[in-house]
């Protein structure tokens, strides 16, 4: 989901998630009503990492990724070696396993990120909704979680819906966009058909140039200036 500040793309995400309930029409789950699920069912399907989230208490990482299994267990129950080799798994994946016994508020905004979708990666969900994963991470990061959330999709078959700023990783990375603007859907289907020039400036508001990524045929999309 791309489009300007203010356009519904955090509010999206959360009447996806079920944090908010829609005033018309219907969220469903594997055609199911989202209503219809109770909290731990919906827990076990769909993972969720948030824009800017906030954990108060000093947890470790390794224990903010565990918090991920809580749906698969049972009441008080205590984390199991199945349960520690996937939050293990999902740190080395995002490579912040070397951080695993720090509390979380003393890592760096991109390690705090990656940790949190490793959270969001052990609790093996069917549907990962990311705000603005890449946030506070440098290229390499970047690349490497849209990596990490391409190869569910296509490996395993799950569906995650990303918000994104970038228009440019949104180019390579996701294989159809949705176009928001004014709380509306302005567009969707392929990077190429929704990276165009017109839907861009009418949406922006500003004037921008649509290229063509040589090594990759992706577009490119850059802003111009007013003068």
């Amino acid at each position: 989901m791309i489009g300007p500040n203010g356009s519904g793309k955090t509010t999206l995400v959360r009447l996806l998630s079920g944090v908010l309930a829609p005033s018309a029409g219907t969220v469903r789950l594997a055609g199911r009503p989202l209503t219809a699920y109770r909290r731990r069912e919906v827990a076990r399907r769909l993972a969720v990492v948030p824009q800017d989230p906030t954990i108060d208490f000093p947890f470790t990482a390794l224990e903010v990724v565990l918090m991920g299994r809580a749906p698969h267990l049972s009441a008080l129950a205590f984390p199991r070696a199945r349960d520690l080799a996937l939050a293990r798994e999902a740190m080395a994946r995002l490579e912040v396993a070397e951080v695993e016994s720090r509390p979380l508020d003393r890592l760096s905004g991109g390690e705090r990120q990656r940790v949190l979708l490793a959270r969001a990666l052990a609790q093996e969900p069917e549907v990962l909704l990311l705000d603005e994963p890449t946030t506070h991470l440098d290229l390499r990061h970047q690349a490497g979680i849209h990596d990490v959330a391409r190869a569910l999709a296509r490996e395993h078959g799950h569906a995650v819906v990303s918000v994104l700023h970038d228009l440019n990783l949104a180019a390579l990375f996701c294989d159809r966009l949705v176009l928001l603007a004014g709380g509306m859907v302005v567009g969707q289907g392929s990077p190429e058909a929704v990276l165009t020039v017109d839907a861009l400036q009418q949406a922006y508001q500003t004037q921008v140039y649509v290229g063509r990524n040589e090594r990759t045929g992706a577009p490119v999309v850059l802003p111009l200036p007013r003068r």
